[in-house]
């Protein structure tokens, strides 16, 4: 993947809800290994924008291409194999399955068995689920969450289903990850824990990383730029000093000079 060319690149794009235009005319780019961010007031359209990134939505005008491939149009799940992967500003786990079971899920969209061999239960069914058995445990490890493998998710504290939500969105062996308010409900120190994960995540995966986030601190400390959405449009983007600053992000969005 080539440095100096977007990964992501959102053209002109915008939807509507009937007669609402909940966004518009909205050009980003991002590039290989980016650490970005998305902010603006509620209502300002950014889980909307994730949603049309990962098909939930489609665009009513413009493009969105990744890795030079345009995804309108593209169901969910074929937008997760060619690149991008998310959580939500809910976590959204499988509560009774164990921890394990929620990160094997994602790995399934790359299995190498085939449905007829799993109804047949063939010995690549077999030798497929025991790698993806095996490659969860490894991925568990990297995220500390190896000792609740048999758990049930929901059993788990607030702070560690959030990592494991992660954990289930590196799974799918993402180009772009994004992540939608990612330290929404944390405590202060769950949220420079999460701070240190997501700059440990973008090294150690070699990924690209979008994040929309009302912690401003957290922007701040993790973003190299972000983007600033009102009424779903762009009305910014910059450096974390220059956002800082922007006269426009502080009457629309922060209201005071962020510290």
């Amino acid at each position: 993947m080539e440095k100096d060319k977007p990964l992501l690149k959102v053209e002109n794009v915008g939807i509507r809800f009937g007669g609402l235009r909940a966004v518009s005319d909205v050009n980003i780019e991002l590039y290989p290994g980016e650490m970005a961010g998305l902010i603006g007031p509620n209502g300002a359209g950014k889980t909307t924008f994730f949603n049309m990134l990962t098909g939930v939505y489609v665009p009513t005008e413009g493009q969105i291409v990744l890795n030079g491939k345009k995804l309108n149009n593209l169901p969910p799940y074929k937008i997760t194999r060619n690149g991008i992967s998310r959580t939500f500003q809910n976590i959204r786990l499988f509560g009774e399955l164990s921890v394990i079971d929620n990160v094997k899920v994602a790995y399934h969209s790359q299995a190498k068995h085939t449905l007829f061999s799993s109804i047949l239960r063939l010995p690549p069914h077999f030798a497929g689920e025991h790698e993806m058995e095996e490659r969860a445990t490894e991925f568990l490890k990297i995220f500390s969450l190896d000792r609740f493998k048999n758990e049930k998710a929901k059993n788990l504290p607030y702070g560690q289903q959030r990592r494991l939500e992660i954990a289930r969105a590196l799974a799918a062996n993402p180009k772009l990850l994004l992540l939608d308010e990612p330290a929404a409900g944390m405590n202060p120190h769950e949220t420079r824990e999460l701070m240190n994960l997501i700059a440990f995540i973008r090294e150690r995966f070699d990924l690209t990383v979008l994040l929309i986030e009302h912690d401003m601190p957290l922007v701040m400390g993790v973003c190299e730029r972000i983007f600033v959405l009102d009424h779903g449009q762009l009305i910014a983007e910059g450096t974390p000093a220059e956002i800082k600053n922007n006269p426009k992000v502080i009457e629309a969005y922060l209201g005071e000079e962020v510290s």
